[in-house]
């Protein structure tokens, strides 16, 4: 294990999404949620208040020198900040705004959100109307413009914020099938070119280093596949999965992870309320943790320091009710899984 954990005294968090407009409503329930060393409150997204708001929106505004706007059929690049940017910049004030008034004197781990390079240029549609995915070149241009854009928005983040330690998350629910070649064209009838995984690599390596040299990061991907170890060589100090889909195959790969002091975000409550079946039982959503530690023969003393209790994925298709009832139950879980270890 490592020595060094980034992710100390974060036994639980969110994903990034929550229901509804009211950005002020928001920062109050993710940072009522996370009071007291519950856990890591972030800047939230409110995808509902409509284009601009939803997560590739709100990237695309982070851009530098690299500009979108709105198709029937999705994001496209323009040469100039239109309306759609504007809205979406100004939406990311309105949020930061929010956060700022209900973490005065706040001193710990503060998340932001962004959606990372192989998930935008899969999103992203160049002018003819295909993914920018297509253009390797682009690509490169598309995750250079990311990092200069995350490196200013995490220096505002921590202007805004100064007695907080800012946490980079990357949104990349796209990158197993942008490796395995599975992203369908703006036709639908071909799929584009599986991109090299040391592109891959080197593209997420460049933008989790916007973080800064003493930063911390971490990658979540709602996906089956998640590639752990391709995440762990491009510097990602924690992994955030929905639990649920983890397969036997890759519990080797989890364990390696572990041992090299990768620290994981577990997504084990439900993230809507359809498939939440009631959520009365903190210790039980946690029990597949612990069977998971045990056939890995890993140290039962090492979960509340190698693992955070979260979501299985945003919570914007949620109500507001149930939002900030899985932010809760995923703190007591967590203080659960501390608890009792075995």
């Amino acid at each position: 294990m490592s020595e060094k954990n980034e992710f100390s005294g974060c036994p639980a968090t969110g994903i990034g999404s929550m229901p509804g407009g009211d950005a002020r409503e928001a920062a109050k329930t993710v940072t009522g949620s996370f009071a007291d060393g519950q856990g890591m409150p972030y800047l939230a997204e409110l995808p509902a208040r409509g284009p601009g708001a939803d997560m590739i929106g709100r990237t695309v505004g982070l851009l530098v020198e690299m500009y979108g706007h709105l198709q029937p059929s999705g994001w496209r690049t323009s040469d100039r900040p239109g309306r759609d940017t504007r809205r979406a910049r100004s939406w990311l004030g309105e949020d930061l705004d929010a956060l700022e008034e209900f973490t005065q004197g706040y001193e710990g781990l503060l998340k932001v959100q962004a959606v990372g390079p192989c998930t935008l240029a899969a999103a992203l549609e160049l002018r003819g109307g295909e993914a920018m995915l297509a253009d390797p070149g682009a690509c490169r241009d598309l995750a250079g413009s990311l990092a200069e854009g995350l490196r200013a928005h995490l220096a505002e983040v921590r202007r805004r914020m100064p007695g907080a330690k800012v946490v980079l998350q990357l949104d990349e629910p796209s990158l197993t099938t942008v490796l395995l070649g599975r992203v369908r064209s703006a036709s639908g009838y071909r799929t584009y070119r599986a991109v090299d995984r040391q592109i891959v690599e080197a593209a997420l390596r460049d933008v989790l280093a916007a973080a800064g040299e003493h930063g911390t990061t971490l990658v979540h991907s709602c996906a089956p596949e998640v590639p752990y170890a391709l995440l762990r060589r491009a510097g990602a100090d924690g992994i955030s999965l929905d639990f649920s889909l983890l397969t036997e195959r890759e519990e080797e790969a989890i364990g390696e992870a572990v041992e090299g002091g990768t620290h994981l975000f577990l997504g084990v409550v439900p993230s809507t309320d359809a498939a939440s079946g009631g959520l009365s039982d903190p210790g039980g959503s946690v029990m597949g943790v612990r069977t998971l530690w045990s056939r890995l023969g890993l140290d039962p003393g090492t979960l509340a320091e190698s693992v955070t209790i979260t979501p299985s994925c945003g919570l914007a298709g949620a109500s507001p009710a149930y939002a900030r009832t899985a932010l809760a139950h995923s703190a007591r879980a967590a203080r659960s899984l501390a608890d009792n270890p075995e």
